[in-house]
């Protein structure tokens, strides 16, 4: 075969193999999946180099992800898979179902600088899986420490392989942390971990300690972190609204960093790098200060919060960290922009189901992110498209009966002679006058053996039963007065069948006006809360405002659903109406001139 058409054969095979790979599924087991990409370039985390084995912080929330009550109880059934077949490793450190917010912590491989990472998956929907959290597998081996504060903790618990938990604690745990609890510090004393060989540090490798602080007011030279044994001392602290960094080797002068503003009452991320020749101090994520030393090698027990000579903090510290390597700039900086709401570094993908593939059921999204007052306002405009429909339907039906009747008694009533102008009348039987009181009910049950349902028909029967009841019969002579009290009986009954045809029309200019103002203040409320959700989750980004806006319109799009059949049937029954009322009047001077003609002729007979 030739070589060509081999290549071109080979080309389209992966072609074609390539979105089969993609919708894969890892495990039929697990029925539901979220993708994910880490977006390492300008508009993400702005990294230059490639960073390997990196704990990245998943933020769940309503925004970003709808189906919490499909987690398994802590989310254990949860499992990320890079590329639906080898798995990272994560660790859950909060599910929340009540207030549906989640933390965890995923190991990524590589992320790449300047470009978007490869996608990840998060499987989950599988409640007999076992627990597949391994904060243990999370870090690296340089990763000494780690402190979450969670909650419910008398002591910290270190989160990484080494178990460094600590000594002793005088913070108090605060649920509302940056993430998830916080360490609370009331200037009373801190915490402290005893020299462990897992936290030597050697001048090659270097040592690196981060956290996010939050102050509300100036301190007294704070100790926020410090490393210290015979060797050496390094230290973080903060003076006045001041962070700065310290290093002194055993007998020799202490050296220091620039000072960096720490803003009151605000959550920021302080990070500390000794490197063999030089001490870094970062806020943010930036590079704020450095100074010269020369570092020792040391087995530092390592205090937080405070030291033995009562340098102790008044504040908040979270997600502590204590690496024996001096990690990068770049790390730094992906550490605090991926924990950081302000950053769109972690992209969100939709929502999965098993065997269902690319085809996703974007109405199911949309009603997954609705929340509660938005549930509301489409269940009243439910309500209002209900009755709206029953007036349309019965109004509907209600015309083309009265137009039906209307000419069967037209045309029979052209037929009779004026000399036995009431031929056609009939008593109202008690049934036909309470029939009468629903259009309805008329329209669909009411009997119609002599012209019930049509206003035409009313009219002359007002008439009739005038002339009857005061002046003797149709036959009768009746002066200019008593025609006008004819008319006076006909203009009534004109007046009363042009109400009874325009009841319950009302309700469709309800419909109409006010079927989209409330689906406007069910979006409205949508998005004050999506809003209020995420500025209490800390996640920005398009993806996890997208669903929530979008929840929040369908509020505005179940009014308009109200409002636009109810417009079209109000002027479609509005212009039917007037032609009827335009019938009953002409019937009404039709009517009141055969009368009067006929009144003139008894008049002239009589005289002669």
């Amino acid at each position: 075969m030739n070589k060509s058409l081999i290549g071109r054969f080979r080309l389209g095979l992966a072609l074609i193999l390539i979105p089969l790979c993609a919708q894969a599924w890892w495990n039929d087991e697990w029925k539901s999946r979220k993708q994910f990409s880490v977006d390492a370039g300008a508009t993400g985390a702005d990294i230059q180099e490639t960073v390997n084995d990196f704990p990245l912080l998943v933020r769940l929330h309503t925004g970003n992800f709808g189906f919490f009550l499909d987690l398994a109880e802590n989310g254990k059934d949860v499992r990320f898979m890079l590329d639906d077949k080898t798995a990272l490793k994560h660790q859950v450190e909060k599910i929340d179902t009540l207030t549906e917010l989640g933390l965890v912590w995923v190991k990524v491989p590589v992320v790449r600088g300047g470009v978007s990472t490869d996608s990840f998956s998060m499987y989950y929907g599988n409640a007999n899986a076992a627990d597949g959290s391994d904060a243990q597998g999370l870090y690296d081996v340089n990763q000494a420490l780690v402190f979450h504060f969670r909650e419910g903790e008398a002591l910290p618990q270190d989160a990484t392989a080494y178990a460094l938990h600590a000594a002793s604690s005088k913070a108090a745990v605060d649920p509302a942390g940056f993430i998830g609890a916080a360490a609370k510090f009331d200037g009373q004393g801190g915490i402290t971990v005893n020299a462990n060989p897992a936290l030597k540090v050697t001048p090659d490798s270097g040592l690196t300690f981060s956290a996010w602080v939050k102050i509300d007011q100036a301190q007294t030279n704070a100790t926020l972190f410090e490393a210290k044994d015979a060797a050496g001392r390094i230290e973080l602290a903060v003076q006045g609204t001041s962070a700065i960094a310290r290093y002194q080797g055993a007998g020799g002068a202490a050296q220091q960093t620039a000072a960096a503003n720490v803003e009151p009452a605000k959550w920021q991320h302080l990070a500390l790098i000794a490197r063999k020749d030089a001490l870094e101090l970062y806020l943010n994520g930036q590079a704020v200060g450095t100074a010269p030393i020369q570092l020792a090698a040391m087995t530092p027990s390592v205090s937080l919060g405070g030291n033995e000579q009562g340098q102790n903090l008044s504040g908040l510290l979270d997600e502590a960290q204590v690496a024996k390597q001096a990690r990068s700039a770049d790390w730094i900086k992906l550490q605090f922009r991926s924990q950081s709401p302000d950053f769109a570094v972690l992209n969100f993908g939709q929502d999965e189901s098993s065997g269902s593939g690319d085809d996703l059921n974007y109405f199911a999204i949309i009603l997954q992110s609705l929340t509660v007052d938005g549930w509301v306002v489409i269940a009243l405009c439910g309500v209002m498209f209900v009755i709206s429909l029953l007036v349309m339907v019965g109004k509907t039906l209600t015309l083309n009966r009265a137009r039906k009747e209307n000419e069967d008694f037209l045309v029979q009533y052209r037929t009779i002679s004026t000399s036995d102008l009431g031929k056609l009348d009939a008593e109202e039987t008690e049934d036909e006058r309470e029939n009468g009181q629903s259009e309805f009910l008329a329209a669909v049950a009411g009997k119609h053996d002599h012209f019930q349902g049509s206003p035409i028909y009313h009219i002359y029967h007002a008439g009739v039963q005038e002339l009857n009841q005061h002046f003797g019969g149709a036959n009768a002579v009746l002066s200019a007065e008593a025609l006008n009290v004819v008319r006076a009986r006909l203009d009534a009954a004109v007046v009363r069948e042009g109400q009874k045809l325009n009841k319950n029309m009302v309700l469709l200019t309800i419909a109409i006006s006010g079927g989209p103002f409330l689906g406007l203040l069910g979006t409205v409320l949508g998005v004050m809360i999506t809003f209020a959700v995420i500025a209490a989750s800390g996640d920005v980004n398009i993806n996890s405002i997208a669903p929530g806006i979008s929840g929040a319109l369908l509020a505005t799009v179940a009014g308009l659903a109200v409002a636009i059949p109810a417009l079209f049937a109000y002027n479609y029954l509005l212009t039917r109406i007037k032609d009827v009322t335009a019938d009953m009047h002409v019937f009404t001077d039709e009517f009141l001139a055969i009368v009067s003609l006929r009144s003139a002729d008894r008049q002239r007979a009589t005289q002669s």
